[in-house]
């Protein structure tokens, strides 16, 4: 053989291996709030499908629509995990002679992989059911840190927010004001569903009632800052969904406690409704409750990654030391 065809058969290795490592070089991209699932066809249309898709691709909470927790794509084991796919969230499900649990995280967050092996098809789906809680609370705050990233590039000016209510918070561009008032700021995007909006605004500490109706102080003062988002027809306003209680939860917001509330919205006497995310955060330190909420208005279409990007946004704020 001489040099030239031993060339010529060189090659094409050569090139595969470049466009390996080009590939796994890259920034991960990928779509919001997918799933790459690793996963034998066996398995994936068996009972270990059935239980994978029941924990990640289960209801969203609050929408007005049913939308999965998460999109889910699913690739056969033989194909080579993280090389098929560009996705930032990727779960390698298969038989194996030990069980094992393992998360592995890049360099280049974000961007994890789980592995869930197990000699059995009980064992993989004991350790679907054990680890899908932790899985889930990583891939979104991945989201969130991916959405916070690219939303950093691009911000709105925040002294008006920062001097009325002594934070900081990364809003990005293609929002704008549509309302001031003295301890309140209404703020729109519009976009090609509809728009989504962000609140922000303050109530005395001793104003809010913390015992055991706390939802219901969060709803009757969403209900009070209604009055400012009217809709087109007379005698409208915002109000908090009667047809379902909403979600509720406590949490922290810049190391501080917080309530979540996610529910709908709709206007009174008008037709217009969507979801929204409400965070009422106890500050201490200016002795008041400061609320921060996002809704958003897509009739017919996707709201559950509008409502991500908000909780992202949101999630980025900062209060100010005294």
């Amino acid at each position: 053989m001489n040099k030239t065809h031993f060339l010529l058969l060189l090659l094409p290795f050569v090139l595969i291996s470049c466009f390996r490592n080009e590939r796994q070089s890259q920034p991960v991209s990928g779509k919001t709030n997918t799933i790459s699932i690793i996963i034998d066809d066996q398995l994936w249309y068996g009972e270990v499908g059935d239980t994978i898709r029941n924990k990640f691709a289960s209801p969203v909470w609050g929408l007005t629509q049913e939308e999965p927790l998460f999109t889910i794509n699913q690739y056969p084991a033989k194909l080579l995990e993280g090389f098929v796919t560009d996705s930032r969230s990727i779960i390698v499900v298969k038989k194996a002679a030990t069980d094992k649990f393992e998360i592995i995280r890049s360099k280049t967050l974000p961007h994890n992989t789980f592995r869930i092996y197990g000699k059995s098809i009980d064992d993989i789906i004991c350790s679907i059911e054990l680890n899908s809680a932790q899985i889930i609370k990583i891939i979104r705050d991945a989201e969130i840190q991916k959405i916070q990233e690219d939303n950093s590039k691009s911000l709105l000016h925040p002294a008006v927010i920062k001097n009325k209510f002594h934070i900081d918070i990364q809003i990005p561009t293609g929002y704008e004001y549509m309302l001031h008032k003295k301890n309140f700021i209404w703020l729109k995007k519009d976009i090609i569903s509809g728009n989504t909006s962000l609140l922000i605004y303050q109530i005395p500490l001793h104003d809010f009632k913390t015992g055991s109706n706390v939802v219901g102080s969060i709803i009757k003062m969403r209900d009070s800052i209604g009055y400012y988002i009217k809709g087109r027809e007379p005698n409208t306003r915002m109000i908090t969904g009667e047809a379902y209680a909403p979600y509720f939860s406590t949490t922290e917001l810049d190391g501080k406690k917080a309530f979540e509330t996610k529910g709908s919205w709709e206007l009174k006497n008008d037709f217009m409704a969507g979801p929204f995310i409400n965070y009422a955060i106890v500050d201490e330190t200016y002795n008041r409750i400061l609320v921060i909420e996002g809704f958003c208005y897509s009739p017919s279409n996707e709201e559950r990654d509008l409502m991500l990007d908000l909780e992202a946004i949101i999630k980025s704020v900062k209060i100010d030391k005294r």
